[in-house]
């Protein structure tokens, strides 16, 4: 059997909204999980005092998650449409999806954003979608979840109220027509997940499945100059230096120069190895061993980015970023020094200006140089790298433009680079 196109698909919205009960509803009725299982769950929902609850189980599979109701840990779950397989990634408000999101795989290829009609938009959904749009998510299936708790049960008329809301935020924060579509459903009643509703015959369009299945796999951006951020680094008897990671943009072949940076280190390519094979050149996506001449092992590390001698990666003085404050106890003042994570570096930067704090609904400028900025506060601010890092600009490298802020073993804050002063 031919392999399924593969996305990252991540659901999105605000707390108690639906999202883990979407998530389970559709795996059950995609065939991905036993009807025994949810069973068992509604046996222990119920003796549990939380009906309802046996769907959201699916995917809160630790015990602390099921006694408190919320999702805590981002699971990963694959089921399959007749188009695509899915890996879904369940974010838990924001901390640990942000840092998901941005390092390693799981760069979502779309959002499902899940609303419940009944309470309409609210503060995470705001956020969410803002956080969205600032990590490059750019397709977003709206699930109107709820529908048979709205009254009337099911309304017209009401979905179309809270789809207008929706559509304005959507808006505001940059989306275009072009990039999501609504889905009336009922997550827990089963109406229009992957099965079409009587209850809602007024709606027209697609099931949540038929809508993931009209979803575009991104082009690899094999146009683009190479960047291939370094995860490891090894030496290997009888064959030299190999490092370890994985292409994000253009292509790596064989016979190459390329450089390091910020270590500044120019060799030759080799050879190129995926999962034991010799490959021919590797392409965005590939996560490859590549055997590198003229460098030894500890010139060179993690963190580190090759690209072309001609159009080497971007070494950062300062850069120019925005970013939103997704969590943070106090304020964050000029001075502060937390870690940013970007590809695979992780380095302490120190905000140098706030210069500007934004209408996280609008993108407008509320207040020029602003003394602080609190959680749920988006910004743009300058930021001064501890020791030499590469950071591209968001719209040059998307894959190397966006980063998020760890501070306390939490993602305090998300954003992207605008712009970079060269060192």
């Amino acid at each position: 059997m031919a392999k399924k196109p593969h996305m990252n698909l991540v659901f999105i919205g605000h707390v108690d909204h639906g999202k883990s009960t979407l998530v389970g509803r559709i795996l059950l009725d995609a065939g991905s999980i036993d009807e025994h299982v949810i069973e068992k769950y509604r046996k222990e929902a119920e003796q549990k005092g939380k009906p309802t609850f046996e769907f959201a189980w699916v995917m809160d599979g630790l015990k602390e998650e099921r006694e408190r109701g919320l999702t805590i840990d981002v699971a990963h779950k694959r089921f399959d449409t007749d188009k695509y397989y899915f890996t879904v990634i369940d974010a838990p408000g924001h901390r640990d999806f942000v840092k998901n999101m941005i390092t390693g795989t799981s760069q979502a290829d779309a959002a499902v954003l899940v609303v419940a009609v009944p309470e309409g938009v609210m503060a995470q959904t705001r956020e969410h979608v803002f956080l969205a749009r600032t990590l490059g998510v750019a397709q977003v299936i709206v699930a109107m979840n709820k529908m048979d708790a709205v009254t009337p049960p099911y309304d017209e008329k009401v979905y179309n109220k809270v789809k207008e809301d929706v559509e304005k935020l959507l808006k505001s924060v940059g989306y275009k027509e072009s990039q999501y579509q609504f889905v009336p459903v009922s997550a827990f009643k089963g109406d229009n997940a992957v099965k079409a509703s009587d209850n809602l015959s007024w709606f027209k369009g697609p099931t949540i499945v038929k809508a993931l299945d009209s979803l575009t796999i991104p082009k690899k951006p094999v146009e683009l100059a190479l960047r291939l951020p370094v995860q490891d680094v090894y030496t290997i008897t009888g064959i030299g230096t190999v490092p370890v990671g994985r292409v994000e943009t253009g292509v790596l072949k064989p016979d190459t120069k390329i450089v390091f940076q910020p270590s500044d280190k120019t060799g030759e390519v080799k050879t190129i190895e995926m999962h034991h094979e010799i490959l021919p050149k590797a392409e965005p996506g590939d996560n490859v061993g590549f055997n590198v001449r003229g460098i030894a092992r500890n010139e060179i590390r993690r963190g580190d980015v090759a690209g072309p001698v001609d159009k080497p990666p971007t070494v950062a003085k300062t850069f120019i970023a925005q970013i939103m404050v997704l969590n943070h106890p106090s304020v964050i003042t000029a001075g502060y020094t937390p870690v940013f994570h970007c590809h695979t570096a992780q380095v302490a930067c120190t905000f140098e200006e706030l210069q500007k704090k934004l209408d996280p609904k609008t993108g407008a400028v509320k207040e020029e140089n602003p003394k602080f900025l609190k959680t749920g506060d988006a910004a743009i601010v300058k930021i001064r790298p501890t020791r030499p890092m590469v950071i591209e600009k968001a719209k040059d490298f998307p894959q190397l433009g966006r980063f998020a802020i760890r501070d306390m073993g939490q993602t305090v804050a998300a954003g992207m680079c605008i712009d970079v002063e060269k060192k």
